[in-house]
């Protein structure tokens, strides 16, 4: 009699895409997933959810405390047998978040950074597809990764004029200005292949925020809402880009937040 095999957890399946099982384990999982089409599709949506963080980060950890996040980083253990698992490989994001945790408790802000997020899409699902990446992402950010003072207008708008290029828009602090929320920084960022412009703010009350928008032809839709990662999400779009509003503010806010900002975009 043949007994059916566990079905893998989500960390079996992140350690297999990150290399870290035993060649045995990583064999196992392997077979499933050839054998159970509900294990291969997971698997497939945890490894587009995998993103570079070593790159997107780099700046920050070129500035960290190199000792602290040397002996953070030792005191994870590594199994050898990974380097024969014939898991794909990608960099370990245990410990790689380890050091990027060290970096933010040393006050180290980030200042610029270009992601490129490796997300295979299918057409039909596009839209709902870059917003679950962007929430990936955005889930990491704390209130101590924008610490420090808001910039002025004037370096809002020149931070701003560095997206316009690639998005093919006209952005002004007063169209993507948030009331009572600070702006902190503009972003350029890469999905899929085309730039993702990330602008982020800080809510006092609930923390971190960031309006994100890329390019799209998917045609014009109203502000819709949804949940993602423990946070609500405002998107829509019109003719030419996508857009979505992200944060921890309660749906009711958030709502009336992204309504008058598509507003003002849309103008």
């Amino acid at each position: 009699m043949t007994t059916k095999q566990t079905i893998p957890s989500d960390e079996d399946l992140t350690a297999f895409i990150d290399g870290e099982l035993t060649a045995e384990e990583a064999a196992r999982i392997e077979a499933m997933v050839k054998e159970d089409e509900s294990v291969a599709e997971r698997l497939e949506l945890l490894a587009r959810a995998s993103l570079p963080f070593k790159q997107a980060f780099a700046p920050l950890l070129a500035e960290a405390p190199r000792e602290k996040l040397q002996a953070m980083l030792a005191a994870i253990p590594v199994q050898e047998s990974a380097k024969s698992s014939p898991a794909p490989v990608f960099a370990s994001r245990r410990r790689f978040l380890g050091a990027l945790a060290a970096s933010l408790v040393a006050g180290i802000a980030i200042d610029r950074a270009v992601i490129g997020i490796g997300a295979r899409i299918s057409a039909k699902d596009e839209n709902s597809e870059w917003r679950a990446v962007v929430a990936d992402y955005i889930s990491l950010y704390t209130a101590e990764t924008f610490a420090g003072p808001a910039p002025g207008r004037e370096d809002q708008a020149a931070q701003l004029a560095g997206l316009d290029e690639k998005l093919g828009l006209s952005l002004s602090p007063e169209a993507v200005s948030l009331p009572g929320i600070d702006f902190k920084r503009a972003l350029l960022l890469q999905y899929d292949g085309k730039a993702l412009a990330q602008i982020a703010y800080l809510d006092p009350e609930t923390g971190p925020m960031a309006l994100c928008i890329v390019k799209s032809d998917k045609g014009p839709k109203a502000p819709d809402l949804e949940s993602r990662k423990g946070m609500n999400v405002v998107y829509w779009s019109n003719a030419t880009h996508a857009f979505m509003l992200i944060g921890r503010i309660p749906v009711d806010r958030m709502k009336e937040l992204g309504e008058d900002v598509s507003k003002r975009l849309s103008a």
